[in-house]
């Protein structure tokens, strides 16, 4: 790794013509639309260059989950130039989708120059692309076909108001033909969306499919925001929230709209963080509705008590088909990895199957999340 101030000042591409694999890249000699400055500015070297400008500031600096992969544990200050432009070098980096902020004077923001922003429930932050030679098995790729993705709405009973779900079809979608559902949640601020643009689920999927190394399904990519998060009683409360919503609401809808294998081996639920335990204390004690699951980076300290139901099942081993237990190499230290134990330890107590996998090179961020998809779980799922 390798961070220095620069002077000079580039242009890229980020014209959102085409989906590219690399649109942080100089390829026009345009800066984005709107913007002042050119940032980042992604080097085929797989460095980054940033760029603010800010003449009245004191400090500028730089966080996000590429910091995590580079053993950084603070944030990188920027240098000042003369002319009021803040910059920093880092890398090189892997190819792969980084989240980022800038910071100044101990303000958090968005890129301002940075037109890859993500729309979730917290306050934004700016996505970092950093390209390889050609596509990735997230990107869209022009000889692969693609699945088609529709944005759902619904009236919920539970939260009493109108929610949506992405919902994503293969490709040669049949729909007299009966598919398995994955339910697909993210974490703590999350939206349906970010599964679609930081996940990139639906070209995972698509790319798996032209693969071979996927069965063809359903996905439905639902809210699991079901009560305020910062609300003090939210861990007492999301869970048996999300546990009607699931059966009130989410699936009784996708099962009207969709032709689906409506049994508990025709569906999985998953998700990330918060969804995972959303998937562990709704999904697990829920063998009535769900035989597939997917816990990413998540687990609990009290096992024993939240997933009893599961676990003191004596036909666990058999109503459950595929348990999924992934985490990032970085989260394998500290507070993550001890829920994480806490969960592994109770199913090795209780003698239940589960598949553990540990993957790809990030922390607790998308980086993870994508890799535990398309490396282990979606390729695992619906074997049984």
């Amino acid at each position: 790794m390798a961070f220095a101030s620069l002077a000079q000042f580039g242009y890229a591409q980020q014209s959102n013509v085409n989906l590219t694999y690399c649109p942080q890249k100089d390829t026009e000699g345009l800066i984005p639309f709107s913007a002042n400055l050119n940032s980042p500015d992604v080097q085929d070297d797989h460095t980054v260059i940033f760029r603010i400008r800010a003449p009245k500031a004191e400090s500028v600096r730089l966080s996000g989950a590429m910091l995590t992969v580079l053993d950084i544990k603070e944030p990188v200050p920027f240098s000042k130039g003369d002319d009021g432009i803040w910059t920093l070098k880092i890398g090189p980096l892997p190819v792969d989708m980084y989240q980022y902020n800038i910071i100044v004077d101990g303000v958090s923001m968005a890129d301002p120059n940075n037109e890859y922003a993500a729309f979730t429930a917290m306050p934004p932050y700016s996505e970092l692309i950093v390209h390889g030679d050609g596509p990735q098995w997230y990107d869209a790729k022009p000889e692969v076909e693609h699945g088609t993705v529709t944005r759902q709405f619904y009236y919920s009973t539970v939260t009493e108001g109108m929610r949506d779900m992405y919902v994503y079809l293969p490709p040669k979608y049949n729909p007299n033909e009966a598919y398995p559902v994955l339910y697909l949640m993210g974490g703590s601020g999350e939206l349906p969306s970010n599964w679609m643009y930081d996940g990139r689920v639906n070209f995972i999927m698509d790319n798996l499919l032209a693969e071979g190394q996927a069965k063809p399904m359903i996905i439905a990519i639902v809210n699991n925001q079901v009560i305020h998060r910062n609300h003090p009683k939210h861990v007492d409360l999301t869970f048996d929230i999300f546990n009607r919503e699931m059966r009130e609401c989410i699936i009784p809808f996708v099962d009207s709209h969709y032709k689906t294998i409506a049994k508990p081996e025709g569906r999985a639920i998953s998700g990330l963080s918060m969804g995972g335990r959303h998937t562990m204390f709704v999904g697990l004690n829920s063998l009535d509705l769900f035989a597939n699951f997917g816990v990413l980076s998540a687990g609990d300290n009290d096992c024993e008590n939240t997933i009893g139901k599961f676990r003191n099942d004596p036909d666990v081993n058999s109503k459950c088909h595929y348990l999924f237990i992934g985490q990032g190499a970085k989260e394998q230290s500290g507070f993550f990895n001890v829920r994480v134990k806490g969960f592994t330890d109770a199913l090795d107590a209780h003698n239940i199957k589960y598949d553990y996998y540990v993957g790809g090179y990030a922390g607790h961020d998308w980086s993870t999340w994508r890799h535990l998809l398309y490396f282990r779980f979606l390729r695992e799922l619906w074997k049984k």
